[in-house]
């Protein structure tokens, strides 16, 4: 999607601040609802990339406005009540109308720990071997996805080379109800100069990890 999330290359946002202080929190309340979102029970349809989506579809001028965490709420409020397992005013007074539906029993408190701990894994077992090797020199699509997709705008169009083959992992941009058709996944290299005029005359290099419906031989 081409939304204002895709910032990555984009001119007139201002300096990045790179002296943010170390503490993985800015405020008591992110720790929170960071505790909050990994240890509640999940609608049964629900994806890292539906999440993703979700907040991408943030209106720009909110997306910009809204802190980090502030987003993830929001993302998470509209697949609860599109989960039809709370309604927008229950969320708005804090208090429920009716047993919560479509979803899960809630993890006990001697699970939560293990729990918030297992990490989802994304590669998956194929007979289809990849289209390119180490050293093969690919293109990009010039288009993304209308919907998610880990193809970011500046990269699009552009020419790279295959550094590593990371196996066959399930993939975002269809990935939104759960376990999506997988595709091999590499990594690619992409001269800054190649992707910012900036960048001209400068030897630095973007790695990026790309499914292999993003590439075509260059």
């Amino acid at each position: 999607m081409d939304g204002i999330h895709d910032l990555g290359g984009r001119q007139g946002y201002g300096p990045i601040d790179v002296n943010e202080p170390p503490e993985p929190f800015h405020a008591p309340w992110e720790a929170r609802l960071f505790g909050i979102t990994r240890a509640f029970t999940r609608p049964a349809i629900f994806s890292i990339d539906l999440f993703r989506y979700v907040r991408e579809c943030i209106d720009p001028a909110e997306y910009l406005s809204r802190d980090y965490y502030d987003q993830w709420l929001l993302a998470y409020a509209v697949l609860m009540v599109d989960a039809e397992a709370v309604t927008v005013e229950e969320l708005a007074t804090g208090k429920a109308a009716k047993a919560i539906q479509n979803i899960s029993p809630p993890m006990t408190p001697a699970n939560v720990a293990t729990l918030t701990k297992a990490m989802s894994r994304f590669d998956r077992d194929s007979d289809t071997g990849p289209a390119f090797a180490p050293g093969d020199q690919v293109k990009t699509i010039s288009f993304g996805s209308c919907g998610h997709t880990r193809l970011p705008q500046y990269a699009r169009g552009r020419e790279g080379q295959i550094e590593s083959f990371r196996g066959v992992h399930i993939l975002p941009d269809t990935n939104m109800a759960g376990d999506g058709p997988a595709q091999p996944l590499y990594t690619v290299s992409f001269l800054a100069a190649d992707l910012w005029p900036e960048a001209a005359g400068r030897k630095d290099h973007v790695y990026l990890d790309l499914w292999e419906s993003y590439l075509e031989h260059a």
